[in-house]
């Protein structure tokens, strides 16, 4: 419901084409009420903020001082900055509509931020949350309308820095150790970082032997700087072939500069860029449903650093790999190709949970829902489905990962940090051997074939022997790369 107030406004000359000799109503809960009064201020702020102004009020026989209406002048004007605070802070941003990143650093769990105004989103898909939801003194300290420049240290020689996030903003730099200020933080970066100038635009650390010492490289505009960590040495460098830099990041061991929505891969110690670059970020680092028609829709899925949904292999070695609204297929030659899940497999659309292989079927299992198709060309999608897992398993969704071994019945699923198995030939099927997962805190994606036991972590997977041997595991395996080794992707 609309409000409305009778601003008493003094008897006086025509202002802004209003009599201002009469009183008019105001919507409150709208912003014109502010709108109108901001400017009737500036126009005679000494009227309208001295409490000795003789100025009086009037309306018919009513007459009244000025304190009252210094009251709803506040109180107006503090209704305005609600509401703008409000929407400032509900503003949406789309990381698939192309927004150039102010920093990106990856925290102690190897999970990217990528920091945009206030707001930063976690990991390559999602949605934005204010930063200071996760850092708060941030905004205790500073208001944090940005941050310029992010990084996680690293520096196992010295525990004190090694794994901290350090933010810059202006002339300030924040440390942080599991989401939680340092004492003595906030300080000038001269003092944590002499020699390094204030306002940068990106920074990303850089250990030995990645540097030739562990290392930290600052820009700002046209200049790099490579802070040596132990002595605190500053080597200033020209990187001639690099585009300036808005943010930067280090991930699986390649370093990045991101200018706008584009970046390109460099190498840390010279600061050359290798290859076709500058490559759209959104086909890399980000879950987006379209894409530019310049975009390589196969080298894309194959490079991509966002994490698998799910993935198998069918009877025949055909693996197929779902990420968002995609998926590869790589056949038992490691011919590859690429296309939408939509495409193939209409019913589901995108974004599945699992898959898992059994009979010359695909088992796709989304939301709370199982699909089902035959394998061939095309793939048939089986009358009567989707049906609840709940029904054709008898495990309540979701679920994180699926697979089935070779010349086995039994479905291995995976539900947050427990597996089960069910018995794909008996009738009804339940979940049964239910057994904790030590190994890992979560799984993305898992398959199984002649060798063993593939479970996907992020951008890295681990290779078991068996199930019984990923069960069983008190410590992770060798780490595998997911671009490298299942897709042949070496950048």
């Amino acid at each position: 419901m609309v409000r409305q107030l009778l601003v008493l406004l003094p008897h006086s000359k025509n202002v802004l084409g209003l009599n201002l000799g009469q009183a008019f109503p105001v919507s409150v809960g709208a912003v014109p009420a502010s709108n109108l009064v901001r400017p009737l201020m500036l126009q005679q702020p000494l009227r309208y903020l001295l409490p000795c102004s003789p100025t009086y009020w009037i309306r018919g026989q009513v007459v009244m001082k000025l304190l009252p209406h210094i009251l709803f002048l506040c109180l107006a004007l503090a209704l305005t900055w609600a509401q703008d605070h409000h929407q400032h802070h509900a503003a949406v941003l789309d990381r698939c509509k192309g927004l150039e990143m102010d920093a990106v650093a990856v925290n102690e769990e190897g999970i990217p931020y990528f920091f945009k105004g206030d707001h930063l989103f976690k990991g390559f898909h999602g949605k934005a949350e204010l930063s200071n939801g996760s850092f708060t003194e941030l905004d205790d300290h500073h208001h944090l309308g940005h941050v310029d420049a992010a990084f996680r240290m690293h520096y196992e020689d010295d525990p004190t820095h090694h794994d901290h996030m350090f933010f810059f903003l202006d002339n300030k730099v924040f440390r942080y150790y599991q989401h939680k200020l340092e004492a003595g933080y906030p300080k000038d970066i001269s003092e944590v970082f002499p020699g390094i100038p204030d306002h940068l635009d990106a920074a990303v650390e850089c250990p030995k032997p990645e540097c030739d010492e562990d290392s930290v490289i600052f820009f700002k505009k046209d200049d790099i700087y490579h802070y040596n960590v132990k002595t605190k040495a500053v080597e200033k460098k020209e990187f001639d072939s690099m585009p300036n830099c808005t943010s930067a990041f280090r991930f699986m061991e390649h370093y990045y500069c991101f200018h706008g929505h584009m970046f390109s891969k460099f190498d840390p110690k010279t600061g050359d860029v290798h290859g076709k670059y500058p490559k759209e970020a959104r086909d890399y680092f980000m879950r987006c449903s379209k894409f530019s028609d310049e975009s390589d829709h196969l080298e894309r899925e194959r490079c991509s650093r966002v994490h698998l949904d799910a993935i198998t292999s069918d009877d025949d070695g055909d693996l197929y790999a779902f990420r968002g609204h995609h998926f590869i297929r790589k056949d038992n030659n490691d011919t590859l190709t690429s296309n939408s899940i939509e495409s193939a497999f209409k019913e589901l659309h995108s974004e599945v949970d699992a898959v898992f292989s059994y009979q010359d079927h695909l088992y796709i299992i989304k939301d709370d829902h199982l699909y089902v198709y035959k394998v061939g060309e095309p793939h048939t999608h089986l009358d009567g489905y989707p049906k609840p897992v709940k029904e054709e398993l008898g495990i309540e969704g979701p679920i994180d990962a699926a697979f089935v071994c070779q010349d086995h019945h039994i479905a291995h699923i995976i539900k947050g940090k427990d597996i089960y198995d069910v018995d794909m030939s008996a009738t009804p099927r339940a979940p049964s051997n239910k057994r904790p997962i030590s190994v890992l805190n979560q799984v993305d994606a898992a398959m199984c074939g002649p060798g063993g036991v593939k479970v996907i972590r992020g951008n890295h997977f681990y290779h078991f022997d068996s199930v019984m041997l990923f069960v069983a595991s008190r410590a992770l395996p060798e780490q595998h790369k997911v671009s490298l080794e299942l897709f042949g992707c070496d950048h």
